[in-house]
């Protein structure tokens, strides 16, 4: 039987993966996680064979969760679900560690397909996941500034296109709001921007957040 975590902060979200994977003689879900707390709270209690994670968590988000697995739990395979395009973190949560990727609208069609795959010992590429890393491998597209980004300034840009304050971010990334205001400098500089504004605009004219 694959035991299965789920984390998701919206219980409809769970839900809906719950009846899915409820249809399965070989699927279980053993647990269920609506924050990154929960998450690791789970994990150390028991243990699960792959974790379902979304990537825009409350507080922590989900490439941070995942390298909290990784570093406490490196055996333990994690598949990224996003409402995101692909471009956007398929490559960084992949980098990260994660065993698979899928997009919240494809979920419903390829979610037991990449369990099951997962499980056995390999990697869950969709189509799309797999052009867009012929793309990048093969330099065949133009990389977008943002794609220069960390994954935690990327993080920062997305909260700061949010409209959270300096000082918000910091409490909800554990980080002084100094660290925060310099992480901001450098999104600025790499994305050849002036201000706040611009940078919000940026991030919404390139659907950088929902």
């Amino acid at each position: 039987m694959i035991k299965v975590l789920i984390a998701d902060d919206h219980s409809l979200i769970r839900e809906g993966f719950k009846k899915i994977i409820a249809r399965e003689s070989d699927i279980t879900v053993v647990g269920e996680a609506a924050d990154s707390s929960e998450v690791m709270g789970f994990l150390e209690k028991q243990s699960c064979d792959i974790v379902v994670l979304d990537i825009t968590m409350p507080g922590k988000n989900g490439l941070d969760i995942l390298g909290d697995i990784r570093l406490r739990y490196p055996d333990l395979n994690v598949l990224i679900l996003s409402m995101h395009a692909v471009e956007h973190y398929a490559l960084r949560a992949l980098k990260n560690g994660a065993r698979g990727y899928l997009t919240k609208e494809s979920a419903p069609d390829e979610l037991i397909k990449a369990i099951r795959k997962i499980n056995g010992g390999r990697m869950y590429i969709s189509q799309e996941v797999a052009e867009q890393l012929a793309y990048n491998i093969g330099g065949k597209s133009e990389k977008m500034p943002h794609d220069n980004l960390s994954d935690r300034e990327f993080q920062v840009l997305q909260l700061l296109a949010k409209g959270k304050t300096i000082s918000e971010i910091g409490e909800m990334l554990a980080i002084s709001a100094s660290t925060v205001s310099t992480y901001r400098q450098r999104i600025l500089e790499k994305l050849n921007l002036k201000n706040t504004s611009e940078l919000i605009l940026y991030a919404v004219n390139n659907r950088l957040i929902e």
